[in-house]
């Protein structure tokens, strides 16, 4: 009996394979901001067209690349929800990491793209008229500023909601440069400032993107969450009377807000009959759920020897 597997949730939340990801409760927000980013990127498109703005046309692409990954997280919140089964133990939850990594790579090649055109079109500066520029991008700041709103709350609870959020702050960011480089060009007839504008556009893409790109893997590669201290872990759980011994402790994220925990704990096999199996899985159970958010844990509770005698199994 020490030595069998035995599960426990430290918290109210709902278990792994279960419905209710992070990002689920804001796949209608992610509908209307996808909804607004179609409509300012065929306003962009025509602005581009009428104007020959090559910060317009590269906000169009930018806000082209962000369709496409608002529709994959909402596509991943869709598998990620579906049941767990007998092969896919967690479901689909894994979906959403997929989407928000897709994201990344396409707004990383977003960004060497405005770059190139951008350094293009300074050795070659074409004219731009400002006053109808300012126009589309303050269409733009508004539309991508009602976006934001929207996924404020959510972008803290899911890696799959803030690659869409990350999308749309360098969106409104960018319409914002495209403002201000036409208000130049009005105020100086500098027509240089345009590319200089989709410069500064490529640059506000990179680094969020990148950050985003580095928790993505973590949780792809089961790194412990940033959030969460091994060393804090095994030192409560060492704490606990009766607990001798800890190994094979991990702890990983299957997606945004479902972290996981495993560990084998080495119990005295006297503290063990006095106090109880049912209440040490209690006490563990309870000690995780007090000090650290982990939706899901598994405990195998061993007797002093028996780390050993799995070893030579495994040879």
């Amino acid at each position: 009996m020490g030595a069998g597997h035995d599960h426990g949730h430290s918290h109210g939340g709902p278990p792994p394979g279960t419905s209710g990801t992070a990002a689920a409760a804001y796949k209608g927000r992610l509908r209307m901001a996808l909804g607004i980013t179609l409509t300012v990127l065929l306003a962009y498109v025509a602005g581009s067209a009428l104007t020959g703005s090559l910060a317009l046309f590269a906000e169009a692409g930018h806000m082209a690349t962000d369709a496409v990954g608002v529709s994959m997280a909402l596509l991943a919140i869709h598998f990620a929800n579906r049941p767990a089964s007998s092969r896919r133990t967690y479901g689909y939850a894994r979906a959403e990491i997929l989407a928000a990594l897709l994201n990344c790579l396409l707004l990383l090649g977003v960004g060497g793209f405005i770059l190139f055109e951008a350094i293009e079109r300074l050795a070659n500066p074409t004219e731009v008229p400002g006053g109808q520029t300012v126009v589309f991008g303050l269409v733009g700041v508004v539309a991508n500023g009602i976006s934001l709103a929207l996924l404020m709350r959510g972008q803290k609870e899911s890696l799959n909601v803030r690659g869409a959020f990350l999308e749309v702050l360098s969106d409104a960011l960018g319409s914002l440069a495209v403002v201000l480089s036409a208000l130049v060009i009005m105020a100086t007839g500098w027509t240089q400032a345009d590319p200089i504008a989709s410069l500064l556009i490529a640059v506000m893409i990179v680094p969020r993107t990148v950050k985003l790109l580095r928790e993505a893997l973590d949780v792809l590669l089961e790194a412990a969450p940033r959030n969460v201290d091994m060393d804090e872990i095994r030192s409560h759980i060492m704490a606990l009377p009766g607990v001798q011994d800890l190994h094979d402790l991990h702890v990983w994220t299957i997606t945004s807000g479902m972290p996981v925990l495993s560990a084998h704990v080495v119990v005295d096999h006297l503290a063990l009959d006095s106090t109880g199996h049912e209440k040490m899985l209690h006490d563990l159970q309870g000690c995780l759920g007090e000090h650290f958010d982990v939706e899901h844990c598994t405990f195998q509770l061993e007797p002093s020897g028996h780390a050993e005698h799995e070893a030579k199994l495994c040879h």
